[in-house]
């Protein structure tokens, strides 16, 4: 099951209270207060994991505690800190917080702490209150209560390279022929039912990128029709859009209209989609009839095209030098990692 979105609440642990006690030994008449700290309370704690890929653990379980620390003790013993409530997200995970509306945090790198709520402070135990005129207090405080709140956990995939494309286009069979991720493909529109991440290696110069393929876009995708408007989202952060246009019309559609209506989509949803460099990729060359609407989108779109073939696996190679030279010119050779 596939979960980019859900709503949490979470109440950080409270303060154990202070300590009331008196030395009392012997041969020690005028021991005095000894009463310990209560014990600061668990925080509610977010945490990156590279090694998630959505909110799910979120969406049955959305109450968040943290423990409530000890109470202090006699001789001057601070309680114990509780335990902090760890949450660990995906990566491009954004929190909000639902009763302002703003975003409160943003989970971009593995290994990232963001501490959504504090833990409320332990109350002092009587020895901070004793004086020359008042040796023996009887007073303590008690903790202080943990911070609590709602919030919304909506996830965006952080990848370098974005698919974009109507049903039936080819995008998860592109994904299979460049990546080890395994998407279902089938002759028939909306296969993909949630978005797909792979991996493109680059053994040569031991590189890699992720790739996100999200379900097909269809008309009207900005007003909630089809599958695709929520999960747009997930190419806000793509570095490069692919354009996967069906070269071939096999669903009697004709790739220039494809084109034609997909960028206005991407453009209604956010305008700042189309400032992001674009590939546009003809697929399924190898059918009859390809070669004809090539040739007409060239003459109505002035925009280089790569010519692939996903069943065949011809320009999958230039494809992907392509993707790797734009992606380094838009974030620089450092930003690609490595292979391990």
């Amino acid at each position: 099951m596939f979960v980019d979105e859900c709503v949490i609440k979470v109440q950080a642990g409270d303060g154990g209270r202070g300590c009331i006690s008196f030395r009392r030994e012997k041969f020690e008449p005028w021991g005095g207060p000894n009463g310990g700290d209560g014990g600061r309370g668990g925080d509610v704690v977010l945490v990156g994991d590279e090694n998630a890929n959505n909110l799910v653990d979120y969406k049955f379980r959305s109450h968040w505690k943290g423990e409530r620390g000890e109470h202090g003790l006699g001789k001057d013993c601070t309680g114990r800190e509780g335990r902090s409530a760890i949450l660990n997200v995906p990566l491009g995970t954004v929190v909000t917080d639902e009763a302002t509306g703003q975003v409160v945090a943003e989970i971009t790198e593995h290994e990232q702490r963001v501490v959504l709520c504090k833990g409320g402070n332990g109350g002092w135990g009587n020895t901070h209150f004793k004086t020359s005129t008042n040796r023996a207090p009887r007073r303590s405080n008690p903790g202080h209560p943990g911070e609590t709140g709602v919030f919304r956990l909506v996830l965006k995939c952080i990848a370098d390279v974005g698919l974009v494309g109507f049903p039936n286009a080819g995008k998860s069979s592109l994904t299979t022929a460049i990546t080890k991720a395994r998407p279902k493909t089938a002759s028939y529109p909306f296969t993909t039912l949630h978005p797909q991440i792979g991996v493109i290696e680059y053994p040569e110069t031991y590189q890699w990128m992720l790739l996100a393929d999200v379900p097909g876009l269809i008309a009207g995708a900005n007003e909630n029709r089809g599958l695709g408007h929520r999960f747009l989202r997930h190419i806000e952060r793509c570095a490069v859009l692919v354009f996967i246009l069906d070269m071939a019309g096999v669903d009697d559609r004709d790739p220039r209209d494809d084109y034609k209506v997909l960028r206005p989509e991407l453009k209604l949803y956010d305008p700042a989609l189309l400032k992001k460099p674009c590939v546009v990729v003809a697929n399924k060359m190898d059918l009859p009839g390809a070669t004809a609407n090539l040739a007409k989108f060239k003459r109505r779109y002035k925009v280089s095209v790569l010519e692939i073939s996903c069943l065949e696996g011809t320009g999958m190679e230039a494809l992907k030098r392509t993707l790797l030279q734009r992606v380094i010119k838009l974030r620089g050779v450092d930003k690609i990692k490595k292979m391990r």
